[in-house]
């Protein structure tokens, strides 16, 4: 019986609670047994074989070209398909031949060049240097190692450079991360663009500038783009060529280092997009090819290219290949300090489609069967695994669009591993409302669905719109809705079209009932926070290799004659009162009413009331709002605050008296002080309380209960 009882497959140990807490899931129970097993056994694996997942993960520090402490140069690489490797550089006078690689096992390659005379280091910091490959058909292919820590590019040139990093002196960062936040108010971030000025910005400039624009405007985490070396600016980084290089286009890694370091002195987590979906197809400065074969690294053939991207796909059931990429994510948290990442194209990894041509109804089939990538899935687990027991404090974010169940949820429950996925249909939501519908006709229950719609005790990060929605051929939220305004009428000399009105107060609204009502964390992007105008495009041949729109003009906000600075002072401070009161790790809120016709929302949340008016026009008097907890009531946030670019028709010395007058599912209700009943509704099971307000059209505003104790 033991004997039999040793072949059985390894079950998730928690399985029984996510299909108790998801009975949907019971049919696809053994499809969770076949994921955990397969990452079981993988796992189980890679300790029998590689001496554990700590060591097999720090194979950045012995792959690539690595100094010894005597001065000596290791290197080694993976090269399955090449009949001989040499390395050539500065240090030789770029001889082709003259310092061969051993071959070794399973493809690898080594080479060690002992220390010159006093323990000099025979490749010195700075000198470029390529892996030279003799191909199965003879051809010499001169490549930049997979494990490049730094490859740069010159003006004159096409291609980039691989560039020996290793200063006598690297930057000791002084600071320790911050602890793991319970509410994350990200700011996602591209370094190159984050200035004025028509150029490519840098390292130092964000350390310098950004930082403390972002940490006045209440975000905790920075969520950085374009970090992963790219060959194509305009690709927005989601075009790796080198994939331990952090870009040298905003400086040197040790200026990325001391930006990580700032940014932790400052209480900030700092976040990296980090691309394992997919790879350049670059040969002469990228991965692609790296051997001679068109296998090394990725699939063969037609699987090994994504029909969209036009890029190369990784053979996530490669050993080598889950090397290199669980080495790329312990080198990024362990050499500069990230904080944890954001995992792009989740959703094209976890299917063979890659969503190509397919629509995700959440019906359960879509996510099981032949159509799972399950190596690519087991990846992910691999590497939710190893963050969380090398460094539990790390976070994990995945962009997945189809919502495959218990993503986040833990490994040992047959999840994927993750802490965050993002809400991806919230910015959907919003775009087609304000694109395809009139004012009137917002649907106050379906903007209520879109931002509650998530999966049981999965976190979701909610965001009005990221960088998606900036880039050309898009449109930010501000510019939907102001448009061609924003040039003529944004400055406060000039009169306050209905247009720029309802464009800034809306701004405000869909952006705080994203921030409270949609999720667990909350994302923006730089500079969406104020409405920025025009989009987002990069230097390229169709449009004359400028620089016009490859910027973030934060100088908008610094001018008192601008109406950038109300959306702005808004943003601010709803980030502020977030973390005075921390609703992002609160339970969900209590949706106490959405009101079609007079287009009200109201919800409860960190034992805060918040309540919006949608409608165009229409204002209410003693409006009757249900509440939990008696008490009285005053406003913390206003919409409608001359600050914010409001019309100031709401007095902050108004105190909200509860009623013992059940209300909308609540015990209690508000009543204005010296206030007339002019509206009431009574639904079959009412709060026992409520309490009656002035809301203003076009405004949203939060209540604090002072009776409580802060």
């Amino acid at each position: 019986m033991a004997a039999a009882a040793s072949t059985q497959p390894p079950q998730p140990p928690k399985l029984s609670q996510l299909l108790e807490r998801d009975p949907y899931l019971a049919p696809f129970e053994t499809d969770f047994q076949r994921r955990y097993s397969l990452f079981y056994n993988r796992l189980k694996n890679i300790e029998e074989n590689e001496g554990g997942l700590d060591k097999f993960s720090k194979s950045y520090k012995t792959f690539g070209v690595n100094q010894f402490v005597d001065g000596g140069i290791y290197c080694k690489e993976w090269a399955p398909g090449a009949e001989a490797v040499f390395l050539t550089g500065d240090f030789n006078g770029w001889n082709p031949f003259s310092h061969p690689y051993k071959k070794m096992e399973y493809g690898k390659w080594e080479l060690f060049i002992p220390p010159g005379q006093d323990g000099y280091p025979p490749v010195p910091h700075g000198s470029k240097l390529k892996v030279v490959i003799r191909a199965q058909n003879g051809e010499l292919l001169y490549r930049i190692s997979p494990w490049a820590r730094y490859v740069v590019r010159d003006e004159d040139k096409v291609n980039y450079d691989w560039v020996h990093w290793n200063p006598p002196q690297s930057y000791i960062h002084k600071h320790p991360s911050p602890k793991r936040l319970k509410s994350l108010r990200i700011y996602e971030s591209h370094v190159g663009i984050a200035s004025p000025e028509g150029k490519v910005a840098s390292y130092k400039n964000f350390t310098y500038n950004v930082l403390p624009r972002i940490k006045d405007l209440g975000y905790n985490c920075v969520q950085l783009m374009a970090i992963m070396e790219h060959a194509y600016y305009a690709s927005f980084g989601y075009q790796v060529t080198s994939f331990f290089a952090a870009s040298s286009r905003y400086g040197t890694p040790d200026d990325l280092k001391e930006m990580i370091d700032v940014a932790h002195s400052m209480g900030i987590t700092v976040l990296l997009d980090v691309v394992h979906s997919h790879a350049s197809k670059n040969s002469e400065d990228g991965l692609n090819k790296f051997d001679g074969t068109d296998s090394c690294f990725f699939h063969s053939g037609p699987k090994g290219t994504h029909q969209l991207w036009d890029s190369r796909l990784f053979d996530y059931a490669n050993w080598e290949v889950l090397r290199f990429l669980l080495s790329n994510l312990r080198m990024w948290i362990e050499d500069y300090r990230f904080d944890g990442f954001r995992f792009d194209g989740v959703t094209s990894m976890l299917y063979h489609h890659h969503g190509i041509g397919t629509g995700f109804s959440g019906d359960y089939n879509e996510y099981f069967g032949l159509q799972v990538d399950e190596d690519a899935l087991c990846y992910l687990m691999l590497a939710n695994h190893m963050i969380k027991f090398l460094h539990p404090e790390c976070i994990t974010i995945a962009e997945d669009v189809s919502g495959m169940p218990a993503l986040c949820r833990p490994v040992a429950e047959g999840g994927g591993g993750f802490d965050y996925r993002l809400a991806m249909a919230i910015p959907d939501k919003w775009i087609q409302i304000i694109k395809e519908l009139k004012d009137e006709d917002w649907n106050m229950g379906n903007i209520v669905h879109t931002l509650t719609n998530r999966r049981y005790e999965e976190k979701y990060i909610a965001y009005a719109e990221s960088h998606d929605q900036a880039l050309v051929g898009d449109k930010t939220l501000a510019f939907r809705l102001m448009d061609a305004e924003m040039y003529t009428n944004m400055s406060v000399l000039s009169p306050l079209t209905p247009v720029i009105d309802r464009g800034i107060q809306l701004h405000k609204m869909i952006r705080l009932i994203t921030h409270a009502l949609g999720g667990e964390s909350y994302l923006n992007f730089m500079g969406n926070e104020f409405g920025h105008p025009e989009w987002l495009d990069f230097p390229r041949k169709g449009n004359n290799e400028s620089y016009h729109y490859a910027r973030r003009q934060f100088n908008l906000t610094e001018d008192h004659l601008l109406r950038y600075r109300f959306l702005n002072t808004f943003d601010r401070d709803m980030n502020k009162l977030e973390e005075r009161f921390g609703w992002l790790a609160s339970p969900p809120a209590f949706v106490s009413e959405k009101h079609e016709s007079n287009k009200v929302i109201a919800f409860e949340r960190a034992g805060l009331i918040f309540i919006f008016n949608f409608h165009p026009y229409q204002s209410y008097v003693d409006y009757r709002v249900g509440i939990e907890i008696p008490g009285k009531y005053k406003i913390l946030l206003d919409s409608d605050a001359a600050e914010y670019g409001g019309h100031q028709r709401l007095d902050h010395s108004t105190e909200y008296f509860s009623e013992e007058y059940p209300h909308n599912y609540r015990p209690n209700s508000l009543m204005q002080s010296n206030s007339q009943t002019t509206f009431s509704q009574h639904p079959r099971r009412c709060h026992k309380h409520h309490i009656e307000v002035y809301i203003p059209s076009r405004v949203a505003i939060v209540l604090q209960n002072t009776d409580i104790s802060k």
